[in-house]
Parts: structure tokens; sequence; C-alpha cells
């Protein structure tokens, strides 16, 4: 049995502090959602506290700012996309963490042109292997697949 060591942020690759940037970014959306707060409110709470400044670099901490903002003033154009690939799904009737996913993803899919497709995914399976669980990960890679070929995003 290995342990898993937590390296500091400045021993990260880009890879994995943009992986972790989607965490927060996750992480913030759930704050915004069951919270019922604007996501002024998750700011200023969310990377309060002194863990927080070394979990993340500042510059993730903007690509996870970024884009927990984004998902939540696109959410009205985002949700249509993925109530119409999730056939026989109402978004209200996913799990929280799913939806977020699902919705971070979407967001990346339409804003972020320059990430690969297969790395949105992967990011979101990911993110589901760690915020939900292995029927997530199915279901969520399903929507997203169907997402991708609609979008014609490689």
């Amino acid at each position: 049995m290995t342990a898993r060591v937590e390296r500091p942020a400045a021993e990260r690759g880009p890879k994995e502090s943009r992986h972790r940037g989607r965490e927060s970014a996750v992480q913030m959306l759930y704050q915004w959602e069951v919270g019922r707060v604007s996501m002024l409110e998750v700011r200023q709470t969310f990377w309060t506290g002194p863990a927080s400044e070394d979990a993340i670099p500042e510059a993730n901490r903007t690509f996870a700012t970024a884009l927990a903002d984004g998902v939540a003033a696109h959410v009205a154009e985002i949700d249509p996309i993925i109530t119409e690939a999730a056939e026989h799904w109402r978004i209200e009737r996913m799990s929280v963490m799913d939806r977020l996913i699902l919705r971070l993803a979407v967001y990346e899919f339409l804003k972020q042109p320059e990430t690969p497709a297969r790395v949105i995914i992967n990011e979101a399976l990911e993110l589901a292997r760690t915020f939900s669980n292995d029927d997530a990960v199915r279901f969520i890679n399903g929507i997203l697949d169907a997402i991708r070929k609609k979008l014609e995003r490689e």
C-alpha cells in the first residue's frame, strides 16, 4: 500500500495545477449552488483561510475563479445543452456534483476552444472520481461524449 504524498504547489506540474484549479472551481460552484449565494460572496469566502494560500498558486486561483464565474454567468446557455444530451434525465434530478462537473465541462467546450475536448472530458472524469462515484463517471462520460459530437469538438 502506498500513501499519496501531497507536493507543494511550486513542485506540481502545470497539468496537475490546472486540475487542482478545476477542483477548486467545482467546490466554488458547489458553494454557489447549494449555499444559494452569489459568486461574489463565494469569491470573498472561498480563498480565505491559512491553507488556501499554499493549496493553489495565484495563476491557478485566477483560472479556478474564471471557470466558476463563467459557469455561473452562462448556466442558462449550458443547462439546455446538458438536458438535450441527457436523454430521460432532467437536470434538476442529477446529483449536484454531477451537474456541476457537467456544467464546468460544457463551459470549457463552449468558451475554452484552445483546450482539447479529450482533455476536458478526462478532467471531468477525474473530478467525478474525486467528488462522485463510478456510476457518475460512466454517466458523465456518456453525456460529454454526446455533447462533444454535437458541438463537433475534437
